[in-house]
């Protein structure tokens, strides 16, 4: 350390020469342009003016003109070393050089520990004589700062030969060392008095400086701490008679410095004192820091705050012990005492509610026994300072919450197994009843967005969640959040606005809760998406199903609708996500009657399950069309995603052995398409229902016709009669289409009719007629002209001449003969 010191030393002499230099040069050049200053011009006074004859005039009150603003003088880089720093340089450097002869008395053993010490006292005296003197002589009269420096550095080197004497040589008892650190820190405060500020710096100094120098464990930690504690009370006394804000903050900021050195230095058996330290220079700080000017909160708290994050660092070296908590919650006790005093303090009362939770966390992970019985202490000192003083402002309701919930919850978390779940549930209960009181105090505040009243239904439903959560089995966990949830609807209408985002909370957590029954159903779907037999196989049971996912998701949906205006914002993800998994739930429920879980009950069974749960979402689509719109469209949307992507695509029964039954018109193929062409036909405001609706209607006919020539099971290749079948079918659909569309004026049907008849027409020319052959070849096509002969009449004849007929328009006066 004495190395790096005078390699310091030597460069900013070095830098000093420099400039020094420079100065020099620069007077030379002025002086020789200047050459002698003009002498100065003397002004004539002016002449008295004779006094005027008294007159009797109104008295008038001019305003006070403005004050001159004070404008800063500038300093540039060579005033400031040329001018300014040489002299503190050199005061530092006066001190730094009695240490190192007194260090090198020492190490050479030069003199005794007695003389050095009398050595160290003479020169301190002879630099506090030297202030004096420099105040008083003319020639360093006008610059202040000599006298400030040499005082400083007397002050300094004082402190240091006080350390000397009394800890680490032991010369004086304890008790004259105390009467001569009183009187060197009374001279040292009349001393900053006397020659102001840079005194008082120097004197921060070298009195923090000096156990660095002497070896901080020289004389054990005892008096090291007691040196360093009077040493800041004096620099925090001098602070607050002088209103300097900038020494309070430096003296804390190099005690809170002293501190941490030590927390990382000391072995264990020594940090009971250094905890006793770092309270008292918290809570001095605390109170001093407003009398010296210190105006921002956040300054103003700090002391507490840094002290009680020094606490938590130090309570794992004395293993959580009673005196390491009871370290914490006096400064936390003090803490909230000097916020009940000064509302600037309030930070820092909320900082130790939130400290405690990570005390009492890491306290339980190290094992200790001291913090269980700490944690109801902690628990009822935030919680009940804050819920009696929480009328006065919100950060009273931020201690009592934070305080008051934040332990009990790390307790759990970290040690579940401290308290049976009764007891948990206990202690959640009577936390939640608490959080009641606290709204119900605050109950004349509605629709306020008070901190009170919502922080204290919030802590209510907290709690009631939680005791559920210990006490229903994991099956109905759901239950917790749910309860939760019918709290905060039940008192939404004291605040619709924070209660109704409130609400969010335990919804997300819901969804959390059931996560993976729904991960579960995920992949069943996933696995039937791609077209797999038997996804019964992997989905969860009817019981999870029902309790982990349809029943809250219907309770969800139940308080909405109850409670208009629940959850606010996300109001519709969180509904929609609750529909989502309610139809999920629904889902595995429906495929557990008929359990196809082998290939033969697919096969049997497989189509009408699936098309029944398929009608069932679209039946449910056209019940809700008018009521629930939204709901309503989606029903029917994954009713036709699945009539496309299963029945249509993937698992045709017409290529997949699947049986539909075998009665002609009654079977599952007819009844589920025609179902969906009948509904489609019903559905107002459906895109291209119409074009459906016929698409659907021609499937089902073709789909009778299937079913009718083939049995129960549509597999297997197309037979001549049953091509003739097809044709026969679109045929009359055709024309009934054609019929009903004249009837009913219905263009659609018209146009679907004139469609399907193109369409018939092509596959008998094309398809039809090639396979026959002789006369049945000549009575198709008389048959199939006669039929189209007979609907271009019909089609003509009936129609409104509106629909044919050209425009009506005057009759030519005379026509030209045709050509013969």
């Amino acid at each position: 350390m004495s190395e790096l010191l005078s390699l310091l030393l030597l460069v900013l002499v070095a830098v000093l020469g420099v400039a020094l230099l420079r100065l020099s040069r620069r007077v030379a050049l002025l002086e020789a342009k200047l050459g002698l200053a003009p002498a100065p011009v003397v002004l004539p006074e002016p002449l008295p003016r004779p006094a005027p004859a008294a007159r009797p005039e109104p008295r008038i009150e001019w305003p006070a003109p403005p004050r001159p603003k004070r404008s800063r003088p500038s300093i540039d880089l060579e005033t400031l070393v040329g001018a300014r720093l040489p002299v503190w340089i050199g005061g530092l450097a006066l001190v730094v050089a009695g240490i190192f002869l007194v260090r090198l008395s020492i190490e050479a053993g030069w003199l005794t520990p007695a003389v050095r010490t009398l050595f160290a006292a003479g020169f301190a005296l002879l630099l506090l004589a030297g202030a004096e003197v420099a105040r008083r002589l003319p020639a360093t009269r006008g610059d202040p700062r000599i006298g400030q420096v040499l005082a400083g550095a007397g002050i300094a080197s004082a402190y240091a030969t006080l350390y000397l004497a009394a800890a680490l040589y032991h010369l004086v008892s304890p008790l004259t060392g105390f009467v001569v650190m009183l009187g060197v820190t009374a001279l040292g405060l009349f001393l900053a008095l006397r020659h102001g500020p840079p005194t008082a710096v120097m004197a921060l100094i070298g009195g923090f400086a000096a156990p660095l120098v002497a070896g901080y464990d020289a004389a054990g930690i005892g008096p090291l701490l007691v040196y360093l504690g009077l040493f800041a009370a004096a620099l925090l006394g001098l602070a607050s008679v002088r209103g300097w804000a900038w020494l309070a903050v430096t003296t804390l900021v190099t005690g809170f410095g002293w501190s941490a050195l030590l927390i990382a230095l000391l072995p264990t058996n020594d940090l009971a004192a250094l905890g006793l330290f770092v309270v008292a220079l918290g809570i001095g700080g605390a109170l001093a820091a407003p009398r010296t000017g210190v105006t921002h909160r956040l300054l103003r708290a700090a002391p507490v705050v840094v002290a009680l994050v020094q606490l938590l660092a130090l309570a794992p070296a004395l293993d959580f012990s009673a005196l390491a908590w009871g370290f914490y919650l006096v400064l936390a006790a003090a803490a909230l005492f000097l916020g009940h005093r000064d509302g600037a303090l309030l930070p820092a009362g909320l900082a130790a509610a939130i400290l405690v939770t990570l005390l009492v966390a890491a306290g339980l992970v190290a094992g200790s026994t001291t913090t269980p019985v700490a944690l109801p202490v902690a628990i009822l000192l935030f919680a009940l300072s804050g819920g009696l003083l929480s009328r006065r402002s919100a950060q009273w309701v931020m201690i009592a919450l934070v305080g008051g919930i934040g332990p009990l919850l790390a307790a759990q978390l970290v040690d579940p197994g401290l308290l049976r779940p009764i007891g948990w549930a206990a202690a959640w209960g009577l936390l939640g009843a608490a959080g009641a009181l606290l709204g119900q105090r605050h109950r004349d505040r509605r629709d306020t967005g008070d901190l009170g009243l919502v922080g204290g239904i919030a802590t209510a439903a907290l709690g009631l969640a939680l005791a559920l959560a210990n006490l229903v089995p994991p099956a109905f966990a759901t239950l917790a959040p749910l309860a939760a949830l019918a709290l905060l609807a039940a008192a939404l209408p004291q605040d619709r606005g924070a209660l109704a985002r409130l609400a969010a909370l335990p919804a997300l957590a819901l969804l959390a809760l059931i996560a993976p029954t729904l991960t579960a159903i995920g992949h069943t779907i996933a696995l039937a998406i791609l077209y797999e037999a038997l996804p019964y196989t992997t989905l969860p049971s009817a019981a999870d199903a029902l309790t982990q996912a349809l029943l809250p998701a219907l309770a969800l949906l139940g308080l909405a609708r109850w409670r208009r205006g629940l959850f606010g914002p996300v109001a519709v993800p969180i509904l929609t996500a609750a529909t989502a998994i309610a139809i999920l739930g629904g889902y595995v429920l429906l495929k557990q009657p008929l359990a196809i879980a082998t290939l033969p009950r697919f096969v049997s069974l497989g189509f009408v399950e699936r098309a029944a749960i398929t009608d069932l979402a679209l039946v449910a689509g056209w019940l809700l069309w008018n009521r629930i719109p939204a709901l309503a469209r989606a029903l029917v949307a994954l009713a036709l995603a699945r009539l496309v992507w299963f029945d249509l695509i993937g698992l045709n029964p017409a290529w997949i052995e699947q049986e539909v039954g075998p009665l002609p018109l009654l079977n599952a193929a007819t009844l589920h398409l025609g179902l969906f062409a009948l509904i489609l036909w019903r559905l107002p405001g459906l895109p291209q229902r119409h074009l459906a609706a016929a698409a659907l209607t021609l499937l089902a006919v073709l789909a009778t016709i299937r079913q009718a020539t083939h049995g129960t099971l549509l597999t297997g290749p197309v037979t001549s009669g049953e091509n003739w079948g097809y044709s026969a079918a679109m045929l009359a659909l055709a024309i009934l289409w054609l019929w009903q569309g004249v009837a009913r004026d219905r263009r659609e049907l018209r146009r679907f009719g004139l469609t399907l008849l193109t369409l018939t027409t092509l596959k008998v020319f094309l398809i039809d007629a090639a396979a026959l052959g002789g006369i049945w070849r000549i009575v198709s096509f008389l048959g199939l002209g006669l039929a189209l002969i007979a609907i271009g009449w019909g089609y003509r004849r009936f129609l409104t001449p509106a629909d044919n007929a050209p425009p009506a328009g005057p009759a030519p006066a005379s026509a030209p003969a045709a050509p013969i």
